[in-house]
Order: structure tokens, then sequence, then C-alpha cells
């Protein structure tokens, strides 16, 4: 059972309290992991986020660490633990540790499991909001099971970085064919000229986003049209609205692609609509 430690002025849960030096997830990226949001005292979709994770685990033949109800009470004694009323929990599971081999360890081999928890501050987001983002577009260059919530995300860091190089905050990845697939660390969605709601299918090629998910709830009980299929850059530029989804985001506004404005370069009303009343249609856990 993982015990919780204070370490660099946190509470984490893991086993040792430590990462080992042949821990598969450092060496190998072979690990997968989750981020719920934390809001007013509550983590939000836990239920689903966990939901994936339990796929992931399945997809990448990973064992759990621990049994699957006592997760949720790491998660929220890590939480209660770190004075979390806003912010996120971190929950990462790897293969464990084993001699540096490319083949799978021995099934004895422990899973590792790792949680933590950090702060955020509400007003700096709703400051955010405010203004909107800026995206810039990339080629798609990552493995082809990005449907796996995996640690493997340098592609991801190397985009973001080169986001922030141009003054931007994400990258989307973009096909061959010039559709966009989905940020670095977020999904995409424009707003058309009559005012329906896209994002691409989550069945191959992006990250099934819980915060996606339950922006569909959201936006049935708002009586909002969603279509899921494809858009090009071209279209997103010339969209009434773009934002991107995630639990850390919820749905942040897209205010300029590439440099190009989207519509008056201002937040859009459905992305601030969408973004305000997801709080009260999200599954919210006590933390």
């Amino acid at each position: 059972m993982p015990r919780i430690a204070y370490v660099n002025g946190r509470y984490v849960a893991h086993a040792e309290a430590r990462v080992h030096i042949e821990d598969r997830g450092y060496q190998f990226a072979d690990g997968v992991y989750e981020v719920c949001e934390v809001a007013r005292g509550y983590i939000v979709d836990m239920p689903r986020h966990l939901a994936r994770l339990k796929r992931s685990l399945k997809e990448l033949s990973i064992a759990w660490p621990v049994s699957e109800g006592v997760l949720p009470m790491l998660l929220r004694e890590v939480v209660r633990r770190n004075h979390v009323v806003n912010g996120l929990v971190y929950v990462q599971v790897t293969r464990g540790v084993a001699s540096r081999e490319f083949f799978f360890p021995s099934a004895d081999t422990r899973s590792s499991l790792v949680i933590t928890a950090r702060k955020a501050d509400p007003a700096a987001a709703a400051k955010r909001v405010e203004t909107g983002i800026k995206v810039i577009t990339v080629p798609e260059n990552r493995w082809d099971r990005v449907d796996i919530k995996s640690t493997g995300l340098l592609p991801n860091v190397l985009a973001k970085q080169k986001a922030k190089e141009a003054g931007a905050q994400e990258a989307w990845f973009v096909d061959a064919d010039g559709t966009v697939k989905e940020g670095g660390s977020s999904n995409a969605w424009i707003v058309t000229g009559d005012g329906v709601l896209v994002t691409r299918p989550a069945e191959h090629g992006i990250l099934r986003g819980i915060t996606r998910t339950t922006l569909f709830d959201v936006a049935a009980k708002l009586g909002l049209k969603i279509e899921e299929r494809g858009f090009s850059v071209a279209e997103a530029k010339a969209a009434r609205e773009a934002f991107i989804s995630s639990a850390t985001t919820i749905a942040m506004p897209v205010v300029e692609i590439d440099g190009a404005p989207i519509a008056n370069g201002h937040p859009g009303s459905m992305t601030l609509s969408l973004r305000q009343a997801f709080f009260d249609i999200a599954e919210k856990s006590p933390a």
C-alpha cells in the first residue's frame, strides 16, 4: 500500500516516496496518468477520469497498483493533506521497478503509483479567460495510440515549447491534409457561423478528453448542437469562435491561430457560457 509522505514541500502518495532509477516510467515512459481538476473543494469528474485510467492500464497491460476502491480514497487524502480547495490532483501509474530491458518484467513486479496535488489561483484563470489564448499549429508527429493517456509526451513538450517561444499558449497538431487533431494538452473546438460546436471524433487519433465528454452534457443542457467531425485550420481561422478543453482549462477561449485573429479577436459568448455552466453539470466528488 502506498504511504503518504511530505516531499519537497508537498504531500505525495508513493510506495517509497521517491522515484527509483529503474522505474520503467522514468526510463521508458512506460506508464499512464490522469489529472483531475479540484474546484471549490470537489474533485471534478473523478469517476470518468478513473474509468479512463482503467482503460489506459488495460491497453498497456499494466496492473492496478492498488484496488480500484482504494484509489479514490488516496486521491482525496492527498488533496486534503495539501489543503487544495482549487487546483489539481495528479495520479500516475507505471509498470514498476525492474532491470532495464524492453521486455515486460516478471508478472510479480508491482506497478508504481504516484499521487500529488497542488493549488491553483481561480482569479488567475479567470483573468486568462478574459483575454483568451493564442494557438499555433504544428505537424502531427506523435505515435498512433494517442487515445492512451501515456506519460510519453515528448512531442507534446516540444510543440508547447514552440508555442511558448511564439508567444502562444497552446499548439494544435495538424494532419498532413490540414485537419486539426488536438492540442498538446487539450482538445480542440470551433463554433461555426450558425452556432454549431464542432470537435473531432474521438474514436481514433485524439484522446477522448474527460472535460470534452462533460462538455457534451453541458451543451445538451444549454440546448447547443455539437457535430463530431474534422475541421481544417482554414475553417478554424474563419470560425465564429474557437476554444480548447482540458481538466485544467475547462473551456478556454482561443482568440488567435497562427497569428490570425478569430472573429473579433475576443473570447466568444458560447465558450464563456459553456465554461460558466460547467461546474454545476460536472460530476463532483467531495475532496
